[in-house]
């Protein structure tokens, strides 16, 4: 059985079209419990629902979106006494040096350059996965 089986993501991404290719990689990683929202405040609204009954565990979020960028969801999950600890992936179009410090001094645990491999998306979750959830 997948480690991603029984865990609950969540995708955020502004592009309907990123959110179902992110999410067809989670079906085929095993991922069975997998939410969607459009942009950081939706993420953030739904994890807010989520945070007294069974919260989230692994977010994967894109960068640039109205509303809230992926960089301040960050921010509010590493701030919050539920998903202080949540794994969470960035994806984001941006490699630049400044976005990727700004990410690492957030707390993000990883991140994936648009576009990427299936191979690398699979490789960035298991990093993501390793460090949140290591081998008891």
């Amino acid at each position: 059985m997948s480690v991603f089986a029984e865990m609950r993501i969540l995708v955020v991404d502004d592009m309907l079209t990123m959110r179902k290719i992110i999410g067809q990689q989670l079906k085929t990683l095993g991922a069975t419990s997998i939410s969607e929202a459009n942009d950081g405040t939706t993420a953030w609204e739904l994890l807010e629902k989520e945070a007294a009954g069974k919260p989230i565990q692994f977010i994967i979020s894109d960068w640039n979106m109205p509303q809230m960028k992926g960089i301040d969801l960050l921010r509010k999950c590493r701030a919050h006494p539920v998903y202080k600890d949540v794994a969470f992936l960035m994806v984001t179009a941006e490699a630049e040096a400044n976005q990727v410090k700004d990410a690492v001094g957030a707390g993000v645990d990883n991140y994936v350059v648009k576009p990427f491999t299936p191979a690398a998306f699979e490789e960035k979750m298991k990093a993501v996965y390793n460090k949140r959830f290591p081998a008891k």
